[in-house]
């Protein structure tokens, strides 16, 4: 089974930099259930980072099986969102731009 620390170990491979051309942002991940975690994109980079980032631009609130199920492309991330299974607090359209920033 995946777990969040395999998701946090392939997101800088999966990761597009082409989608991220000009972006400086911030996101945040609250795994209720285990560690946070951060990425941060900057014109064509991603540094993902352990713990909690001082002024995310997005807050993505969930638990490790959400989160699994959202990278790994079984869950869709908008029924995660509509079903109370994942929060978002800051601009939440950002986290629309994750699946473009990490294809599944």
């Amino acid at each position: 089974m995946t777990t969040v620390a395999d998701i946090i170990s392939k997101m800088e491979t999966k990761f597009n930099a082409s989608a991220a051309a000009g972006l400086d942002l911030v996101f945040q991940f609250n795994i209720e259930d285990g560690e946070n975690f951060n990425v941060a994109v900057k014109d064509g980079t991603c540094a993902v980072n352990q713990g909690d980032a001082a002024d995310p631009n997005v807050t993505l609130i969930m638990d490790s099986a959400t989160l699994v199920g959202v990278m790994t492309g079984e869950t869709d991330g908008m029924q995660a969102f509509m079903a109370g299974k994942l929060r978002a607090e800051g601009d939440m359209m950002l986290a629309l731009k994750l699946g473009e920033l990490f294809p599944a």
